[in-house]
């Protein structure tokens, strides 16, 4: 049984897969049982899976931004140097 035997509005899409894939998608859809079409599915499910979730921690990731913010706030005085880059590599 899949998420999918339920009635939703599908929406067509025409994607280009390399040969070797297509070899791979048609083996797996026999072997589980299932459509090409739902293997795809299940794939874009899996692969959007974590992007979606956003941050796992949204306090912790508030703190960081918050410290990020802070630290590109700075005003850090330009002292000027003494040295140029060329003169930290050594000469062979």
């Amino acid at each position: 049984m899949t998420m999918y035997t339920e009635m939703v509005r599908m929406v067509r899409k025409q994607v280009y897969i390399r040969e070797d894939q297509e070899s791979q998608l048609k083996r797996a859809a026999k072997t589980l049982g299932v459509t090409e079409s739902e293997l795809i599915r299940r794939g874009v499910d899996q692969a959007t899976a974590e992007v979606m979730k956003g941050p796992r921690d949204p306090e912790a990731w508030e703190e960081a931004m918050a410290f990020m913010r802070k630290r590109a706030a700075m005003r850090v005085p330009q002292t000027g140097r003494s040295w140029t880059r060329y003169e930290l590599y050594e000469d062979d």
